[in-house]
């Protein structure tokens, strides 16, 4: 049992997760300019991740790219992980590998405290990565209370790559935003990443 095998059902009855489905968390935010790097890639990118069709390709060429360019606009400040182990109890199955982690930590060669931001790329169902997802969001939370470093807020993503939902864990409640968003506004979506770093800040 693993991160993979949490569905909605189980995260409410298994880690106690108050799920909020009705909820518009992220309209407000504003857009965000982007650099002529990511756009020129995403525009060559997208239809060959969209055409091979893979969840590893769409996480190759699109998500990382769009992640990456939200540490470019923080100036490095935040670090990014791939495929990072997160093993924090495994009776209760919190374990497993995250598709992407942001972290508040600089530090780039070791994983560390305090995560801000899941991201969990999908084949095509986002709707079935969303119990995912909030196990890791809970997972995260735990990891930085150990480690001393506490956020009152931690973010996640269920992605297609062309497709991005996200959600908001604060106090054993998941939100989930009532918008989906498509990465022709990757303007939108980098502006929301970017915010749910500064929130944290």
């Amino acid at each position: 049992m693993s991160y993979s095998d949490f569905t909605l059902k189980r995260v409410k009855e298994e880690l106690n997760v108050n799920v909020i489905e009705d909820r518009d968390l992220f309209s407000y935010i504003q857009e965000i300019q982007i650099s002529d790097y990511l756009l020129t890639t995403l525009k060559y990118n997208v239809p060959l991740a969209m055409a091979v069709g893979t969840e590893k390709i769409r996480s190759e060429l699109i998500i990382a790219n769009v992640l990456l360019e939200v540490r470019r606009i923080l100036d490095n400040k935040i670090s990014f992980f791939s495929g990072v182990n997160l093993d924090v109890d495994k009776e209760k199955s919190l374990t497993g590998f995250c598709d992407f982690i942001i972290s508040k930590s600089q530090e780039q060669f070791y994983m560390s405290a305090p995560i801000i931001t899941v991201v969990e790329a999908k084949n095509e169902y986002i709707a079935g990565g969303l119990g995912q997802c909030i196990a890791e969001m809970y997972a995260s939370n735990i990891f930085n209370d150990k480690e001393g470093l506490h956020l009152p807020i931690i973010y996640g993503a269920v992605t297609t790559g062309n497709t991005w939902k996200f959600l908001k864990y604060e106090d054993n409640t998941a939100c989930i935003d009532l918008q989906e968003y498509h990465i022709a506004n990757t303007t939108k979506i980098v502006g929301i990443l970017v915010e749910m770093v500064k929130q944290n800040a």
